[in-house]
């Protein structure tokens, strides 16, 4: 039995792809695991999983590190697999008395613009700038990779090609989802975003996409299902200007759901979207949730990102568009509503593909092996 130990700072213990899908598949392999989070106060076991978490992230670097080091000391493990840079530089100290293999995660673009958003020039640039340093750091001590995506293998695939590294990407488990395949309803559409009710992520594309819809179908029955809130007070004013705005009749605003009741609490949704931004961080991030949608049989619309088009072939379930062509993301929506076996064919297709290429039991086992080799 290996003991396999995850380390997160900004994810939660019950994060879909740690805990749901990472931690539990090496469970099942009879693997004793544990996950310790700094952002979620939680301590005990789930699923036979043990989980030591602490809502910490406001303290310093310096209190941080030295709970990963004590759960390091206490536990044990024979690999350790961390999400963060701050993580992998807190187990370099056990890494080097045990000679274990310590795996960086990389499932976010580091450094992010929400990490130097809130500086002024020219320190943003510095804070940038030390940042990457940070992300080389981590991959020096590193000594393995796993990458979410192709396009966040720079810059550490690149300074240091000799590690050993594979690509898992973001596969959903089917056990976790709920397939809906409809078929359109004459005259009527429901429409659905899930997420985050920013600016950045997409929501005034997205209500900018329907009000287009309206002025060219104004006899259409659209239903708007939005899924998920703000975070900032920024959020919040962009948010309550667009309700205000549009005033759109029919739209339903949900919580976020529970990732176990994710994909059947936008049952009633004809297609979805995600129309962030196009800049380059979102460029290099593909957005993962396209995978629940598919595997789920909706259609999409999403932005044309470098991400999305490399890894995902979105022609048979959907498209990619300019998120700020509201005329021709209207367009396509009523290229379904007038072309209802096309829409059922993309419906079929999502999940067909999903089943084919998009599922987690395709990459399970070379996640498997990709950690019992690292610790060999």
């Amino acid at each position: 039995m290996l003991k396999i130990l995850f380390l997160t700072t900004a994810h939660r213990y019950d994060d879909d792809r740690i805990f749901y899908h990472q931690a539990k598949t090496l469970k099942s392999e009879g693997n004793q695991v544990k996950i310790c989070s700094l952002s979620s106060e939680f301590q005990g076991y789930l699923e036979g999983i043990e989980i030591e978490s602490y809502s910490i992230l406001e303290k310093s670097t310096e209190e941080k590190t030295k709970v990963f080091e004590r759960v390091c000391d206490t536990f044990q493990p024979d690999c350790i697999i961390c999400s963060e840079p701050l993580a992998v530089i807190a187990s370099k100290k056990f890494k080097k008395e045990k000679k274990i293999s310590v795996i960086y995660d990389i499932t976010e673009w580091y450094p992010s613009m929400r990490m130097v958003e809130n500086f002024s020039f020219p320190l943003n640039i510095i804070h940038a700038v030390k940042f990457f340093l940070v992300q080389l750091y981590a991959g020096f001590i590193s000594t393995h990779y796993i990458f979410g995506e192709n396009t966040k293998k720079f810059p550490l695939a690149y300074f240091f090609p000799f590690k050993k590294s594979i690509v898992l990407p973001y596969y959903p488990d089917d056990i976790y989802i709920h397939q809906h395949i409809k078929k359109l309803e004459q005259n009527k559409i429901t429409l659905c975003y899930t997420g985050q009710f920013s600016e950045e992520k997409g929501i005034g594309n997205f209500f900018e996409a329907i009000n287009s819809l309206k002025n060219k179908k104004p006899d259409l029955e659209i239903s708007i299902l939005l899924m998920g809130g703000t975070r900032k007070e920024k959020d919040e004013k962009y948010f309550s200007e667009l309700i205000s705005k549009y005033q759109f009749e029919n739209i339903t605003i949900k919580k976020s759901a529970s990732f176990e009741s994710f994909t059947e609490a936008y049952t009633d949704a004809d297609i979805c979207f995600d129309l962030r931004t196009l800049n380059y961080e979102n460029h290099h991030c593909l957005p993962i949730k396209i995978f629940y949608y598919a595997a789920s049989g909706k259609p999409v619309i999403y932005t044309d990102l470098k991400a999305t088009r490399q890894q995902v072939n979105v022609s048979e379930f959907g498209f990619l568009v300019d998120p700020t062509n509201s005329d021709e993301i209207a367009d396509i929506i009523l290229t379904y509503i007038e072309n209802p076996e096309l829409y059922f064919k993309h419906a079929h297709n999502a999940r067909s593909e999903y089943e084919k290429n998009y599922n987690w039991n395709v990459i399970k086992n070379s996640f498997i092996n990709f950690i019992k080799k690292s610790i060999k």
